[in-house]
């Protein structure tokens, strides 16, 4: 039974992961090298119970017994041991995965199970850099964490039958719908959302439309809650691009970046986390503050 999840890296997934896993009743330990992101994602995390009980979403008696199952710390080494489920949340970049999974086989119990939080990657190569390949399996979380009701499970190619139930058990618990899928490139949602988002920059490329036609089109038109403008300043540019640049190794050519995308992020315009990626929020910002 899982009882104790350690989430690694406390970043916007990291922190909307830990959110979910606090209020589905598991004791859920955040960590980041970085105390300054560690203690930012204690007060977004806190922010984010006030604003739930503000709204009705959650009471108060819950969201004060969930904060008390929350901890931080910046060493994995210190509370892997005592992890039932480690959920990676690092960056898409190999490297770094590879030095958390270590990390990980180094300090984690024989029975722990560890998931990594990839949208692309590949959860069998991920698999590789420890020796629990059974025990091993993609939680393809999305952004909002707490708003959005899909984790996507993806095994990877040694990835048990056991493992996958004990995964999905652990997901609905923190109140999402999951699918189960097989790994392949992108899975399901990252190859047609990556698809749809690049074209879209090719559209704005050529002239076709201004962004806010573009979205409007896509929403009124194809019934999406979000243009794919908006969700691609929600989710970063630079992760966007990052996607791209996975599946048009693995791909081909149809999933080659857009130019345009190439030089937003290039221009340090990565979306709502810089203040300007399509759109420019920083005007926003600016008529809150009067």
């Amino acid at each position: 039974m899982i009882k104790r999840i350690v989430v690694v890296g406390s970043g916007l997934m990291g922190r909307g992961i830990a959110y979910v896993g606090a209020v589905g009743g598991f004791n859920v330990t955040v960590v980041d090298i970085h105390e300054t992101a560690l203690e930012n994602a204690r007060q977004e995390i806190e922010r984010m119970f006030k604003k739930g009980v503000s709204i009705g979403k959650i009471s108060s008696d819950q969201a004060t017994q969930a904060l008390n199952n929350l901890s931080y710390i910046p060493e994995l080494s210190e509370v892997a041991c005592n992890a039932d489920l480690i959920i990676e949340a690092v960056p898409e970049e190999l490297d770094i995965k590879k030095r958390v999974f270590e990390t990980m086989e180094e300090h984690a119990s024989a029975h722990c199970y560890f998931a990594t939080n990839t949208s692309t990657m590949s959860p069998t190569e991920i698999a590789s850099f420890a020796k629990r390949p059974e025990r091993t399996i993609a939680m393809h979380f999305f952004n909002p964490v707490h708003k959005m009701p899909l984790v996507e499970i993806v095994r990877g190619l040694e990835t048990s039958d056991e493992t996958a139930e004990v995964i999905k058990e652990v997901a609905v618990k923190m109140g999402k719908e999951t699918v189960v899928i097989n790994e392949f490139p992108g899975f399901v949602t990252s190859r047609i959302s990556a698809l749809v988002g690049n074209e879209a920059f090719f559209m704005l490329q050529e002239g076709l439309g201004t962004p806010e036609e573009i979205d409007k089109a896509i929403k009124l038109g194809l019934n999406y809650p979000m243009g794919p403008f908006e969700l691609v300043d929600l989710v970063g540019l630079d992760t966007r691009l990052n996607n791209l640049n996975y599946l048009h190794s693995k791909l081909g050519e149809k999933y080659r970046p857009a130019p345009l995308l190439e030089q937003y992020v290039k221009a340090g315009r990565l979306g709502r986390k810089t203040g300007k990626g399509v759109y420019d929020y920083t005007i926003e910002e600016e008529w809150v503050k009067k």
